[in-house]
C-alpha cells in the first residue's frame, strides 16, 4: 500500500507548526541536517511520528511521486534514448541556442564547486550534462546521465522533475529526494520558458555530492534560466524582423485591404489599417478568426507564418483612431501598447516615438536625423528607421510628409508635462517613475530628459508639497540637499519617514566632507 505523506500533521492528528528549514540551518552543519532529513524521510514513509515535517514543497512532491508508484527504496531513472539519439535531439531542441549562455553562467562555477550542470527538456529528459569529471563519473553510477528521464513520475522528487512540476526554481537536498539512492546528492534547478508561447522548454540544474551544498545554488540556476530566456528572446526578435522583411510584400499586396502578418504560433508581427485592434496573439488552429468586433478574418498559410486578411465592412471603414500608449519613464525599459497589444520596441524606435509624440505637427527626415544623431545625422538613416517602425506598428500609426503620429497618444512623459503646466504637482511627481529613456544618447532626448526632471524638481520645491517631495525622494534616491532639506523640514518629527531622510542627508554631508 502507498504510504500517505502528510506534511503538517503529527501523531494523533495534531497540527505541526515548525518553520520551513532555512539555508542557514542547512549550512550550519550540512551532514547533521542531512541526518535529520534522513530521520524525517524514514518516519514519514513508515507512518511514524517524524522529528519535524518535510517542507511543503517536498511533501507535495512526495505525494505526487508516490501516486505515480515510485518505490522510495528501489528506483532508477529510466533510460529513454541512447547517446547518439541524444545528439540528434540536441540539434533540434530550442534550448540548443541557449547552451553557450548557460555554460558561461553556470559551468565554470559548477566545475570548481564539484558540481555538474544538467539541462533537460520539458519532460525531464537529460540532453546535456557537463562539469566536474569526477562528479560526472559518480553521476553515471546513479544514472544521472544524458538520455535518462528525471520527471517526478519517472524517478520521484528531484530538483529537475520538481521544478518542471511546480514551474519555479527549487533546491532538493539529501533525503528530500524521495528515492533513497539520491540521499547523498544535492541539486537545484530552474525552469526555462519559451519567450514566444510562455511554455516550459526544459530546466537547468546544478547537482553535486552532499558536501558541496552552497547557498547560491538556487540563485545561480535562476539567474542562468533568466539569461537563457533573454538570449532566446533576442533571437526571436531578430527572427521576427527577418520574417517581417521577407513577408511584407504579402501585406502590401492587399492594396488597402486590412490585414496582418502572423508568426506560426499566431503572434502579430505587422498590421495594416483595420487590423490594429487585433490582440497580441491570434488562435491559428482554425482557418478563420472572429475578432472582438464580430468581423471574420481569413488565414492564409505562408512559408514562415500566416497572412491574416479582413474583408472590407462598414465597421472597418468607420474604425476608431488607434490608441498608442507609451511608458518611457521606467528603468525596466520602454514599453508600448497599441490598441491593447504590447509591441516590443528597440531603443531607437522608442526615441523616434518620443520625438514624434513631442511634436504633433511632425518632423522632416532632416529634422528627425538631427534630433536623433546631432550634426552627424543622415536623413537616409532616419528614413530607414521610420520605414522599419511603420512596418512594425502599421502604416496607419505613422504618417509621412512630414513624419507624424496618427494614433491617439497616451504617454507618461507627456502626462508629466501637462500636469506641471496645470500646476498638478502631485500627479506629475507620481507619474514620474524615472528618467526619460535613461539609456538614450540622442541629443533631443537627452535635452528633454534633463529639462523634464529639472522642471519637476523646481515645481516640487516651489510648492513644498510633502507627498510630492516624498515621491521624488522615494522613487529616485537623491544627493540633492535642497530636496532632502525641505523634506526633513516639512515632515513631522514623529513621521516614520523622517529618519530615512535625515540619514540620507548625513550620508551626503559625510561624503562631501
Amino acid at each position: 500500500m502507498t504510504p500517505r505523506v502528510d506534511a503538517d500533521v503529527g501523531t494523533g492528528g495534531r497540527v505541526r507548526t515548525e518553520e520551513e528549514p532555512t539555508t542557514a540551518t542547512m549550512l550550519a552543519d550540512p551532514l547533521e541536517y542531512a541526518s535529520l532529513l534522513g530521520r524525517v524521510w524514514d518516519a514519514v514513509l513508515r507512518g511514524d511520528r517524524a522529528p519535524r515535517s518535510p517542507r511543503t514543497l517536498v511533501s507535495e512532491s512526495w505525494q505526487r511521486s508516490l501516486a505515480a508508484e515510485i518505490n522510495p527504496d528501489s528506483c532508477e531513472a529510466p533510460v529513454v534514448c541512447e547517446r547518439d539519439e541524444v545528439r540528434d535531439m540536441r540539434t533540434e531542441h530550442p534550448l540548443a541556442a541557449a547552451i553557450p549562455v548557460l555554460r558561461q553562467t553556470v559551468l565554470d562555477v559548477a566545475d570548481e564547486a564539484m558540481h555538474v550542470m544538467i539541462v533537460t527538456d520539458r519532460d525531464g529528459l537529460i540532453l546535456w550534462r557537463e562539469g566536474n569529471s569526477a562528479v560526472q563519473r559518480r553521476a553515471d553510477q546513479v544514472r544521472l546521465s544524458e538520455g535518462t528521464r528525471w520527471a517526478e513520475e519517472a524517478i520521484g522528487t528531484n530538483a529537475m522533475g520538481t521544478t518542471l512540476a511546480v514551474g519555479k526554481p527549487v533546491q532538493i537536498y539529501s533525503a528530500e529526494h524521495l528515492v533513497r539512492t539520491y540521499h547523498d546528492w544535492t541539486c537545484a534547478a530552474s525552469p526555462i520558458h519559451d519567450p514566444d508561447t510562455g511554455d516550459v522548454l526544459g530546466s537547468v540544474d546544478i547537482s553535486g555530492p552532499l558536501r558541496t551544498v552552497h547557498p547560491a545554488m538556487v540563485s545561480l540556476v535562476s539567474a542562468a534560466a533568466q539569461l537563457a530566456e533573454s538570449h532566446l528572446r533576442a533571437r526571436m526578435a531578430a527572427r521576427d524582423e527577418q520574417l517581417r522583411a521577407r513577408n511584407m510584400p504579402h501585406l502590401r499586396a492587399l492594396r488597402g485591404e486590412a490585414g496582418a502578418l502572423l508568426t506560426r504560433t499566431g503572434r502579430v508581427l505587422a498590421v495594416e489599417p483595420g487590423a490594429s485592434l487585433l490582440p497580441e496573439r491570434v488562435d491559428v488552429t482554425d482557418g478563420r478568426v472572429t475578432l472582438a468586433d464580430g468581423r471574420e478574418a481569413v488565414l492564409e498559410r505562408l512559408a514562415e507564418g500566416y497572412l491574416l486578411r479582413l474583408p472590407d465592412s462598414p465597421a472597418a471603414r468607420t474604425r476608431p483612431r488607434p490608441v498608442l500608449s507609451l511608458s518611457f519613464l521606467d528603468s525596466a525599459g520602454p514599453r508600448a501598447v497599441l490598441d491593447g497589444r504590447e509591441v516590443p520596441l528597440s531603443l531607437r524606435h522608442a526615441e523616434i516615438l518620443t520625438l514624434l509624440a513631442m511634436r504633433p505637427a511632425g518632423l522632416t527626415a532632416d529634422r528627425l536625423a538631427f534630433q536623433l544623431y546631432g550634426e552627424r545625422g543622415n536623413p537616409v538613416t532616419a528614413r530607414a528607421e521610420i520605414h522599419r517602425l511603420r512596418t512594425h506598428l502599421g502604416e496607419h500609426v505613422i504618417a509621412t510628409k512630414p513624419y507624424r503620429l496618427q494614433a491617439a497618444v497616451d504617454a507618461d512623459f507627456l502626462t508629466v508635462r501637462r500636469a506641471l503646466h496645470d500646476g498638478d504637482i502631485r500627479t506629475a511627481s507620481e507619474t514620474y517613475r524615472g528618467p526619460l529613456l535613461e539609456a538614450s544618447e540622442a541629443p533631443a532626448i537627452r535635452d528633454e530628459r534633463e529639462e523634464l526632471f529639472a522642471s519637476l524638481r523646481n515645481a516640487v520645491l516651489d510648492r513644498g508639497d510633502v507627498a510630492a517631495l516624498w515621491a521624488l525622494f522615494r522613487d529616485h534616491p537623491t544627493d540633492d540637499l535642497e530636496v532632502l532639506g525641505q523634506l526633513a523640514h516639512r515632515l513631522p518629527h514623529h513621521d516614520s519617514r523622517r529618519p530615512l531622510v535625515t540619514a540620507r542627508m548625513q550620508q551626503v554631508l559625510a561624503g562631501e566632507s
